[in-house]
């Protein structure tokens, strides 16, 4: 990660648990390296936003899309930091991760899985 010295937030937490020896993804909190990470990925241009990022819901249990512009680079980052820490794990398996409850009406809830199109095309542009 080259772009260390250029995450302050997370340069400060990391030297305020005065970590000895080195410093790796797993000592740094989840949602502060995802929320960086992702403002690296959309000032540094590497990740290009599709078409369709602006009107998609991120599933079919979901009854709107994201209302946070930049919800594709938090997502891409997420994906990442997953990767990362679990190596080998695919798309079914994220797409589990991110699932969530299925509203039915009167009928019990069900767990329901996300789509995997967003989840492939994050994978797939930072490749």
């Amino acid at each position: 990660m080259s772009t260390y010295q250029s995450m302050g937030p997370i340069k400060e937490h990391i030297y305020k648990e005065k970590h000895v020896g080195g410093v790796t993804l797993k000592d740094v909190e989840s949602q502060l390296w995802v929320t960086e990470f992702a403002k690296f990925l959309k000032k540094s241009g590497k990740l290009s936003l599709p078409k369709w990022h602006d009107i998609a819901k991120t599933a079919t249990f979901k009854e709107l899309p994201p209302q946070d512009q930049d919800w594709y680079y938090i997502r891409a980052a997420a994906l990442l930091r997953r990767v990362y820490l679990r190596q080998g794990v695919g798309c079914g398996a994220l797409r589990k991760i991110y699932g969530g409850r299925i509203n039915r009406g009167s009928a019990p809830s069900h767990c329901k899985i996300t789509s995997d199109f967003h989840i492939s095309s994050a994978l797939r542009d930072n490749e």
